[in-house]
């Protein structure tokens, strides 16, 4: 009987733990820019969600920085719907700015982060931002 107790009490404790392991980061990465034909930018974000939830509402406020760093313009956009344990990709224009003349991209604000079947959340914490476009995505 001492034994089956310390193999229960160890389960429960572990339990947390191997929750946790299975959780990770929600990535967000701008993946590439190309021009859009009579102007502007088309950008394109892969969102790897590995939080373990999925998301019914995800936006961003982004500040669009030119060439000489100075904030074009803010932009907001949807992400959502973001499917748990999966990679999206979302393309969102950016209009009258060519992508050579984007210098940064800046993480201005999330406006809304919110699991499935649970209240907005804080997602700074979980985020990563990354960029294989020649602008960096930074917060």
């Amino acid at each position: 009987m001492p034994l089956k107790r310390l193999l229960t009490a160890l389960t429960l404790i572990c339990l947390p733990l191997t929750a946790a392991a299975e959780t990770g980061p929600l990535r967000v990465e701008l993946n590439k820019t190309e021009e859009i034909e009579g102007g502007g930018c088309r950008a394109f974000f892969l969102f790897r969600n590995q939080t373990g939830k999925s998301f019914e509402g995800f936006e961003m406020s982004l500040a669009i920085l030119d060439g000489q760093g100075v904030i074009d313009r803010l932009l907001s956009i949807d992400a959502a719907p973001l499917p748990v344990q999966r990679t999206t990709l979302k393309l969102f224009e950016i209009p009258e700015i060519n992508c050579s003349n984007i210098s940064e991209i800046l993480l201005h604000d999330i406006t809304s982060c919110q699991p499935q079947n649970e209240d907005q959340t804080d997602c700074f914490p979980i985020l990563e931002l990354g960029s294989r476009a020649a602008a960096p995505l930074v917060k």
